[in-house]
């Protein structure tokens, strides 16, 4: 996590804010080697001098170096309710969106329903994505239990379509893909399927409520998690150093029940999508599949996502500059026309999913039309593969039913209960760019 800095050998700065010495200190501490212990103490000591401070109820800044402290910290409810009781950044959505993650990993489902209930009241801002997350709250919700005493949905199971049409994401039809293709995985360079549960020495479980500097042993390698996960629909994603090894990060997917239908995905990618492309798609590197959890290993883009970059500007007011607007447009529709070319959907393509590529060499006209040169790692990167469709495995003539549930990205047919196949893509690059 980011904490912003102004250098605070400018005494005017630090007096009109004093929290500016206090941020310089944070970063120099997470730049440093020093101790978990010794930086909850610096951020501890912080929190305590400015929680009263109304100059700083509702300043991000703050809010991060209290989400830094819940990092370390193994006693999440009290610390959330101290930041309740002080009214810390209640208008921010982040604040809701961590406190129902911690209560939903405790399988607290009312009370994390409730907090993103109270967060949607309060309007905290962005108030769009805390929507979001409330329903992809309800979704994985919806996998577990009946979440019909929660909230009753708009969404109409039963779709009276024509046989022919198949829901791609049901727990039928992927069970019956993954039975055709398991000759197939087992082939795959990096699949390692076992049929005992995870035993390593952390619990995977406790990684959800602190998992700072957590060492997970698989396949002969120590990965050690670094910061706070990034929640999915039904998994959580952490960044790892292989071996403690700082210069070869890794984002570790952890996900239960397991699902090895993503790796599958990232394979027939790998075999699908030529050399000067593959960069735009992700790569798993590994799949460690227990019969209780699945780890999958993928590359790490520390860039954040194009729905980061959007929410930039809406923080500021400012609009997008129209070329940055036209590249990302390109980009995608670039993306979109390869995938479709050899026959993959991707099945929930949205701002979240796609992360930043920055070149590391300077960019010039040149290369640019032929994506050669620095332009092969510039751009964007299409990830989470969980719901992705591998035409390969169905008729040509398919079509598709089910419904994605992702709020905002509905295309027309599933809202009309209609039939779709490419349909789910072009409405969500609409909603991407708009």
């Amino acid at each position: 996590m980011t904490v912003m800095y102004t250098d605070p050998s400018d005494n005017a700065s630090s007096l009109h804010d004093p929290l500016l010495p206090w941020l310089l200190s944070i970063k120099k501490a997470l730049d440093s080697s020093i101790s978990s212990l010794e930086l909850n103490k610096i951020l501890l000591d912080c929190i305590g001098t400015f929680k009263h401070n109304p100059q700083y109820k509702n300043d991000p800044r703050f809010l991060k170096i209290w989400l830094l402290y819940l990092e370390g910290s193994d006693d999440f409810e009290n610390v959330f309710k101290e930041m309740e009781e002080n009214n810390i950044c209640r208008g921010n959505s982040l604040l809701y969106e961590l406190y129902a993650g911690f209560l939903e990993a405790k399988e607290n489902w009312k009370e994390a329903y409730m907090v993103y209930q109270t967060g949607i009241l309060r309007k905290a801002e962005p108030l769009e994505r805390l929507e979001r997350a409330k329903v992809l709250f309800l979704d994985r919700l919806s996998y577990r239990i009946n979440a019909s005493s929660l909230q009753k949905t708009d969404y109409n199971e039963s779709m009276e379509m024509e046989k022919s049409c198949v829901n791609p994401w049901s727990a039928s039809t992927t069970k019956e893909l993954l039975e055709r293709i398991n000759p197939q995985m087992m082939k795959y360079a990096g699949y390692h399927p076992s049929k005992k549960a995870y035993s390593g020495d952390v619990a995977l479980s406790t990684l959800q409520n602190s998992s700072r500097n957590k060492i997970v042993k698989i396949g002969g390698k120590k990965y050690e998690i670094k910061g706070c996960p990034v929640k999915g629909g039904f998994a959580q994603v952490y960044k790892a150093y292989v071996n403690s090894n700082p210069d070869e990060v890794v984002a570790l997917k952890i996900q239960r029940p397991p699902f090895p239908w993503e790796f599958h995905m990232y394979r027939q990618l790998d075999q699908r999508i030529p050399d000067n492309q593959s960069s735009s798609f992700g790569y798993a590197h590994r799949l460690h599949l227990f019969s209780d959890y699945s780890i999958l290993v993928c590359d790490y883009l520390s860039h954040g996502t194009l729905q980061d970059v959007i929410n930039s500007y809406v923080v500021t007011g400012k609009p997008m500059e129209e070329v940055l607007c036209i590249y990302y447009t390109i980009e995608m529709l670039h993306m979109l026309e390869t995938l479709h070319g050899v026959g993959i959907i991707h099945g929930d393509f949205k701002p979240d999913n796609l992360l930043i590529r920055y070149s590391r060499s300077n960019l010039t006209e040149d290369g640019f039309k032929e994506r050669s040169g620095p332009w092969r790692d510039q751009g964007l990167c299409l990830v989470d593969w969980g719901r992705g469709i591998d035409l390969h495995l169905f008729p040509d003539d398919i079509e598709f039913e089910g419904d994605c549930r992702t709020s905002g990205f509905r295309c027309v047919e599933m809202q009309e209960r209609k039939p779709w196949t490419f349909q789910v893509i072009v409405i969500k690059h609409t909603k991407s760019t708009c």
